[in-house]
C-alpha cells in the first residue's frame, strides 16, 4: 500500500503542468518596494532594481514577486502600507527613501534595504556602516561634506564672481540636520557666505525664493529630500525665473531646468541593491551585511538653461560632465 501510495503522488507530481510543479517544489520569495513617493518618479530606478534581480538568476513573477506600494507623496499612509506589506509574509523590504526606512524600522522586523540612505548612522538607521547591528542594511548616497563643497566649487566654476548663495532645504527632513552644517562650512571655505531657505512643503516655495532674492542670493543649492524632488520642476522654473545658477544631487534635478547636478549615480545604487536582496534571501541577517559607500558620481550640465541665464560652461568642465542637455 505504501508502496502504491507513493507511485500515485509520483504520478501526480509529473503529471502537474511544469510551472506549476516548479511553484510547488521551491520556495516563491515576496519582496515589498514601498516608497513615499509616486510610481512614476521610481519607474528608472524600479527597471535597475529588475535588471539586477533578473542577472542574478531570479524570474519575476516565477521565483520572485515583488509588491510595490507607493505613498504618492502622503507621509501618513505609510503605516498602512507597511502593515499590508506584513501581512503578505514579504521577505524583504527595498524602500528607495530614507524617512520611509525609518518608519518602517519603528514598525516591523522585515530585513529593510534601503539603497540611498544619507548618513544612516547619525539618523538611526544603522549602529555603525561596518557593522550595521539590526535590521536596516544596504548603500548610502552621501560621502560627507565634501559633496556638498564640490557642488559649491562647481557653481564657483561657472560664475567665478558669485559671493551670496542661497540653500534651499527642507527644515523637517532629518538628515539636514548634518547636510546644512557641512553647506555652511564649504561655503566658507570658498568665501562664500550662504543663505538658509526653509522648504517644509512645495507651497511654501514662492516665500523662500522671494526671501533669497530680498537676500541678494546669486546661486542656489538644493539639499535634496522627497518634498524637493518632488517639487523639481517648481524649483527648475523658479531658479530661472530668478536668474538663480542652480546645483542639487542628481540628474532629475537638471533635467527640471537646474543648471547642474552632482551626486552618486542613483541608477547604479538601486542596481546594487539588489545584490543585498539577494544576500537576505539566501539567508545573511541585514546586522552582518556592511552598509555600502557609492561607487558611481555624475555630472549633468543642463546647457539649455545657461543659454537662458547667459552663462559660459567653461570647455574644461563641459569635457568632465557625464551628460550635457542641449
Amino acid at each position: 500500500m505504501r508502496r502504491r501510495a507513493f507511485l500515485n503522488l509520483l504520478g501526480a507530481i509529473v503529471a502537474w503542468p511544469p510551472l506549476v510543479r516548479a511553484q510547488q517544489l521551491r520556495k516563491i520569495y515576496r519582496i515589498g518596494w514601498l516608497t513615499s513617493g509616486s510610481s512614476s518618479q521610481q519607474l528608472h530606478l524600479i527597471k535597475a532594481f529588475e535588471e539586477s534581480l533578473r542577472n542574478l538568476g531570479y524570474r519575476i513573477g516565477e521565483n520572485v514577486i515583488i509588491e510595490y506600494r507607493f505613498a504618492d507623496g502622503e507621509a501618513a499612509r505609510l503605516p498602512a502600507l507597511i502593515a499590508d506589506l506584513s501581512q503578505r509574509g514579504v521577505d524583504v523590504i527595498i524602500t528607495g527613501n530614507h524617512s520611509a526606512a525609518a518608519v518602517i524600522k519603528g514598525a516591523s522586523n522585515i530585513p529593510i534595504v534601503v539603497p540611498n540612505s544619507v548618513d544612516p548612522v547619525s539618523n538611526g538607521l544603522v549602529a555603525s556602516l561596518a557593522r550595521p547591528g539590526g535590521n536596516v542594511t544596504g548603500l548610502t548616497q552621501d560621502t560627507g561634506a565634501e559633496l556638498n563643497g564640490k557642488r559649491l566649487e562647481l557653481l564657483k566654476e561657472i560664475f567665478p564672481s558669485i559671493k551670496r548663495v542661497g540653500v534651499l532645504f527642507n527644515p523637517e527632513f532629518a538628515p539636514n540636520s548634518v547636510r546644512l552644517p557641512s553647506v555652511g562650512e564649504a561655503a566658507r571655505t570658498l568665501g562664500l557666505t550662504h543663505i538658509s531657505a526653509k522648504v517644509p512643503a512645495a507651497t511654501t516655495l514662492e516665500e523662500a525664493f522671494s526671501m533669497l532674492v530680498e537676500q541678494q542670493a546669486e546661486g542656489l543649492i538644493v539639499l535634496g529630500d522627497s518634498v524637493l524632488f518632488n517639487a523639481r520642476n517648481q524649483i527648475g522654473a523658479m531658479a530661472i525665473a530668478n536668474r538663480l545658477p542652480a546645483i542639487s544631487v542628481g540628474r532629475e534635478y537638471a533635467e527640471a531646468g537646474l543648471l547642474l547636478a552632482y551626486g552618486v549615480d542613483f541608477y547604479d545604487l538601486f542596481r546594487r541593491s539588489a545584490l543585498f536582496v539577494d544576500k537576505i534571501l539566501k539567508g545573511v541577517a541585514p546586522a552582518d551585511l556592511p552598509v555600502e559607500q557609492p561607487a558611481k558620481f555624475e555630472l549633468v550640465v543642463n546647457a539649455k538653461t545657461a543659454k537662458i541665464l547667459r552663462l559660459t560652461i567653461p570647455s574644461t568642465l563641459l569635457a568632465r560632465a557625464d551628460n550635457v542637455i542641449e
